[in-house]
C-alpha cells in the first residue's frame, strides 16, 4: 500500500493554501465608480484590515462618499479568509487587490499587526516608494507585525524594527504604536484645532471632531510634521464631558499631522496621519469631511474643496461599536457593494 510521509500531505496542504491566498478575483473587494466630481479621474484605493475598530465597515461608507458625492473612483480591499472568501478581519495574512495599488493615484489605509505574503506586501512598498499620497488611519501607526517570517525582505516595516526605528509607522506616518494617552474605553477624544494650522484647506468646514476612541500617545513625531489636531482627552465617553485636567492634556498630543516621506526611490509623498478613526468615531461629520478635504487636498484638488463638503451617508450606516471578536461574520465584499 502507497503511503505518502506526512511531511508531504503538510506540503500539499501549506502549498494548496498559499495558491487560494494568492489568488484574487473582482468579487474579493469592491469599486464604486464615482461620477461626476473634483474627483473624476482620480482612483483612490482603501486598504482595510484591523481585529478592533471595524475598518472593514468604515472605509466603505467613507469611500461611497467620496464617490458619490464627490466624484473619486474607490476600491476598497479587505481582509478575506482564503478558505472561505469572507471577510475575516483576523486574518491577517491575506489581502486581495493590492495589485490595484499600481492604478491607484492615493491609498487610504487602516489596518494593524498585517503580516502579508511578499507578493503581496510588495505592491504596498511599491505605492509607499512611488511618491504618491497616502492617509493612514488609527492603528495604521502598527499597521505591520513580523512574527510569522522574520525574514522576509521587508520585515522593517515591522513597528517594533530596531533597525528602521517603528518601521513603517515611524519611519512613514511619522509614528508607532506607542500607548493608549486616553483611559480605553473610559476616556473619549475631542479634535481641537491647532490655531497654527486653523486655515489649513484640510480644516476648511471642520470644527467638530468627537469620537469615542481614545488619545493614542506620540512622542516620536518628527519636528516638521505640521499638526492639524490635537487629542484632548475627555472625562468620559460622552460629547459633552469635560475635559481631564491635568497631565493628560498638558500638552495635548497630536491627532491629525502632515508630513512628507522620501522614499527609497528618491520620490517624496505627502503623508496624511490620523491616530484618531474607529467606525464610530466616522459618526461624527466633520471627522468624515476630515478625511474628504485630505482626499482633496492630497490629490491637487485644494482650489476644489467645498466650503463645507457634503458628507452625508451613501445609504445607511450603523457601525459596530470598537472591540476584540465584534466584526459582522458571514459577510463577502460584496456585501458592501451597495
Amino acid at each position: 500500500m502507497n503511503r505518502h510521509p506526512r511531511s508531504t500531505w503538510l506540503a500539499a496542504a501549506l502549498l494548496l493554501a498559499c495558491f487560494a491566498a494568492s489568488t484574487a478575483f473582482a468579487s474579493d473587494w469592491v469599486t464604486y465608480t464615482g461620477g461626476s466630481g473634483p474627483g473624476h479621474g482620480k482612483h483612490i484605493v482603501f486598504v482595510s484590515g484591523d481585529e478592533e475598530y471595524r475598518s472593514e465597515e468604515a472605509l466603505p461608507m467613507l469611500a461611497k462618499i467620496l464617490a458619490n458625492r464627490h466624484g473619486f473612483k474607490c476600491t476598497v480591499l479587505f481582509s478575506v479568509n482564503p478558505d472561505t472568501g469572507l471577510i475575516d478581519p483576523v486574518c491577517q495574512t491575506n489581502i486581495p487587490g493590492l495589485h490595484l495599488l499600481k492604478e491607484a493615484d492615493m491609498m487610504i489605509m487602516f489596518l494593524r499587526f498585517r503580516e502579508l505574503p511578499d507578493d503581496q506586501m510588495a505592491h504596498i512598498v511599491d505605492f509607499v516608494n512611488s511618491g504618491k499620497p497616502i492617509l493612514g488611519i488609527r492603528t495604521s501607526t502598527h499597521a505591520f507585525s513580523y512574527d510569522r517570517n522574520k525574514q522576509s525582505p521587508f520585515a522593517r516595516y515591522d513597528w517594533r524594527h530596531k533597525e528602521w526605528p517603528g518601521g513603517f509607522g515611524q519611519q512613514v506616518l511619522g509614528e508607532t504604536w506607542i500607548n493608549h494617552h486616553g483611559d480605553h474605553n473610559k476616556e473619549s477624544t475631542r479634535g481641537i484645532v491647532n490655531p497654527r494650522f486653523q486655515d489649513h484647506p484640510i480644516l476648511c468646514g471642520v470644527s467638530d471632531v468627537w469620537g469615542p476612541t481614545d488619545v493614542y500617545g506620540v512622542v516620536n513625531l518628527p519636528a516638521n510634521a505640521k499638526v492639524l489636531l490635537l487629542g484632548q482627552v475627555l472625562t468620559g465617553m460622552q460629547p459633552t464631558d469635560p475635559p481631564l485636567a491635568g497631565k493628560k492634556n498638558e500638552p495635548m498630543m497630536p491627532l491629525v499631522w502632515l508630513r512628507e516621506y522620501r522614499g527609497a526611490t528618491g520620490k517624496t509623498s505627502q503623508i496624511i496621519t490620523s491616530t484618531f478613526g474607529s467606525a464610530v468615531d466616522f459618526q461624527s461629520a466633520d471627522s468624515r469631511r476630515l478625511i474628504v478635504n485630505a482626499a482633496y487636498w492630497a490629490l491637487g484638488l485644494e482650489d476644489s474643496i467645498p466650503a463645507k463638503a457634503n458628507v452625508d451617508y451613501v445609504g445607511t450606516y450603523e457601525p459596530t461599536y470598537f472591540g476584540f471578536g465584534k466584526f459582522k461574520p458571514g459577510l463577502k465584499p460584496s456585501h458592501y457593494a451597495q
